[in-house]
């Protein structure tokens, strides 16, 4: 896989890329090596013959200039100066050049040319007679007496000039088996008219298209191997930001926005990459808004299945609590009705036993009223300041007679008053259903206990009755409407379940807490209230 990946990498293929480049401008170069280089050789050798008679024309011309001796029947000399000159340009151009003056001589009856060398001169030592031969010999054969240049032989180009006439042509030596570039032409000076022959091989020019074609090889190879070199490495610095970026938009699809591309360049990839990164941002936020949004969502779909179940159970809860009280008044009623006992004490207890449980029934329906208005905000809360100590002792005035009948010892130690911003009438019903539920629960030593304890700019209320605690997993679910924790005991004592139901709502809609803890030796019940206006 990781094979895969590589030749698939951009650094593979600008390597690939530049290698098939300098491959390509190979081949290009090698086939304009093999196809237009000996033309262009050989186009190139001609111009420098056509220089090099333009040279041996000055040179002799300035020899002309130089000597005062004039034409005899012998062949003139050429100075030492100018000789030197024409063998060193012979030489730097590997161009042959000869100089010939031909003289008509009658001979055995008859006239024949004779030819005299001029350069080299016949004293000149890098030329034996037999060459000298050679020379004329081959002049003679191919260019007969010159008359007509060109016409002797398949001459390529005839150039004619304002000094002489000359012609450059390919040659095939048959002695040698070898080509050649010639040159013969006329050169007159003054009175004096010279022959000028030069050659130069041909075949050199395969040869060096041959050495030319092989280093080309071995350059290109070369060149091949230090193109990937130096690509492969400058092409890293290219990558890298890349695979930055590919790193940091694979933790982007793994939900991790915390990786960011650092590095400052002023590029089409510092661009890209700042780009990234404000997507990563955007892209964080709004996933985040999204969790959130679903977060509500679900707690929304939550609460409307817990409040559902809350209305089934609320529904079942309020049939149990009035079918019980509407079948004792229906049966009494209807013993009534139907005279059973003419006993005025029997029908008098029979309609206090529809009053009560009339009653009960009422006072139900009104704890549920309330508990609606304060759950949905119905019931408009009033703060005001007031002396929290006095509502406590109010309470517990209007409830002595049921201390005294359960023998419950009340301990209440608070003097100084305490004011609080809160609710005065909320606050006597929530300390009214506190003391109403310790007075239902209370047991053991029959001691209710109300303590007072300020927090900064709160003041912490609870109410402690000795007795049975509470079990562990049900201190939560004492707040829910109906929940009763010993149901037994609560139809004894004619409870609903509703009072610390609307105790918790109380609280909420005045935005403080409370709560429920066992003690070691019963339950405790708190709330708190500002003692500061805010």
């Amino acid at each position: 896989m990781k094979q895969k990946i590589k030749k698939q990498s951009i650094r593979f293929r600008l390597s690939c890329a530049v290698s098939a480049l300098l491959l390509g401008v190979f081949i290009l170069c090698w086939g304009a090596n093999e196809l237009f280089l000996p033309t262009y050789y050989q186009y190139s050798k001609t111009q420098l013959m056509k220089q090099s008679y333009t040279e041996v024309y000055e040179k002799l011309n300035q020899a002309q200039k130089e000597t005062s001796k004039k034409k005899t029947d012998s062949a003139q000399k050429v100075d030492s100066s100018v000789e030197l000159a024409l063998e060193k340009w012979s030489a730097d151009n590997n161009i042959s050049i000869y100089v010939v003056d031909w003289l008509r001589i009658y001979y055995q009856g008859q006239w024949i040319y004779q030819g005299v060398f001029l350069y080299p001169s016949a004293e000149d030592q890098r030329m034996n007679e037999r060459e000298r031969q050679l020379v004329l010999n081959q002049m003679g054969e191919n260019y007969g007496d010159l008359k007509d240049i060109g016409k002797q032989v398949d001459a390529t180009t005839l150039y004619e000039e304002k000094n002489g006439l000359y012609s450059i042509v390919k040659v095939h030596d048959d002695r040698l088996d070898s080509e050649y570039l010639e040159l013969v032409g006329k050169i007159k000076i003054d009175e004096d008219t010279h022959t000028v022959y030069m050659r130069t091989n041909y075949e050199s020019i395969q040869e060096s298209v041959k050495l030319s074609s092989r280093f080309l090889i071995y350059a290109a190879l070369l060149a091949i191997l230090i193109g990937i070199a130096v690509m492969f490495i400058i092409s890293g610095s290219f990558t890298k930001p890349i695979r930055k970026l590919s790193e940091i938009a694979h933790e982007m699809s793994e939900l991790n926005f915390e990786t960011k591309y650092t590095e400052h360049r002023q590029d089409e990839l510092g661009d890209l990459g700042h780009s990234i990164n404000v997507l990563s941002e955007k892209l964080e936020i709004t996933i985040s808004e999204l969790k959130s949004a679903n977060n509500e969502l679900k707690s929304d779909i939550e609460n409307k299945i817990q409040i559902d179940e809350m209305r089934k159970e609320f529904l079942s809860n309020v049939t149990h609590e009035l079918k019980t009280p509407i079948a004792l008044i229906q049966g009494y009623a209807e013993g009534l009705q139907d005279n059973i006992n003419e006993d005025p004490e029997d029908r008098e207890f029979y309609c206090e036993v529809i009053i009560d449980e009339a009653n009960k029934m009422n006072n139900m329906v009104k704890k549920l009223l309330n508990l609606n208005q304060i759950e949905f905000g119905k019931n408009q809360i009033e703060f005001e300041r007031f002396d929290s100590v006095a509502v406590i002792r109010s309470v517990l005035n209007s409830n002595q007679l049921l201390f005294a009948q359960k023998q419950v010892n009340i301990i209440f130690q608070q003097q100084e008053p305490i004011y609080v911003w809160a609710d005065e009438y909320m606050t006597q019903e929530v300390v009214t259903n506190y003391v109403s539920n310790a007075l239902n629960h209370v047991d053991g030593e029959k001691i209710i206990e109300i303590k007072m304890e300020r927090k900064q700019d709160v003041v912490r209320i609870s109410v402690r009755n000795t007795g049975e605690p509470i079990p562990e997993s049900d201190l939560d679910k004492v707040w829910i409407k109906f929940y009763k924790v010993d149901k037994a005991r609560t139809r004894e004592y004619g409870g609903s379940g509703i009072g610390l139901s609307i105790v918790k709502a109380i609280m909420n809609s005045m935005h403080r807490e409370c709560g429920v803890q066992n003690t070691s030796d019963g339950v405790e019940f708190w709330f708190e209230l500002d003692t500061k206006e805010n």
